[in-house]
Formats: structure tokens, sequence, C-alpha cells
């Protein structure tokens, strides 16, 4: 993958990195104007998936910041488990970051 054009990647390439798959998702869904957790999740991380040469759509901003809106959309789903599936997924987009970091 050209990582200066990443805005081309072909569905499945960053899948090899760990929580790859969500951020395949989120920046389709980003793409697409969808509000969704992977989309969220990848827009707390775009200023450092930007750095990184990842081309992140941008989305409408909320009333609340992206991590409450994240956070308060797992929690009307889940409220019991809303707070470790978020620290969760936060990890899993640190992990995707510093593993394609590597790359370069």
């Amino acid at each position: 993958m050209d990582r200066t054009d990443s805005e081309h990647f072909q569905s499945g390439e960053l899948s090899g990195f760990p929580g790859g798959e969500l951020v395949e998702l989120g920046l389709h869904d980003l793409a697409n104007g969808v509000y969704s957790d992977e989309s969220l999740l990848v827009m707390i991380a775009a200023p450092r998936l930007r750095a990184l040469g990842l081309t992140v759509p941008e989305l409408p901003k909320t009333s609340e910041s992206f991590e409450h809106a994240l956070y308060f959309d797992l929690f009307d789903r889940d409220p019991l488990r809303a707070y470790t599936k978020y620290n969760a997924l936060i990890g899993l987009i640190v992990s995707f970051a510093n593993a394609y970091s590597h790359l370069k």
C-alpha cells in the first residue's frame, strides 16, 4: 500500500493490524457520512491516523465530543458493559496506530 495515498486502500489491507477491521469499517462509514461506533472511533484517533498518512474523511461535529458520542452510544445499548467496551475499543485503536506506525 502506498502510505501517502491510503485513501485508495483495498478492503482488507488494514485488517492485518490489530483493530484494522474496525478502522476499515470506520473509514468506509466516514466516507459515506454514517455515524457508527467504528466511525466515531476513527474520528477519536483521526489526528494520529492522519499523521500516519491515512486519509480520514471528516464527520460533522456532534453536540458532544466524539469520545462522549461513542460512550453514550455504547451505554444506550448496554449500560453495564459500556465502560469496558469503550476502553477495549480505545485500546484497539491505539494498538492499530502503534502497529501501523512501525511501517514508517
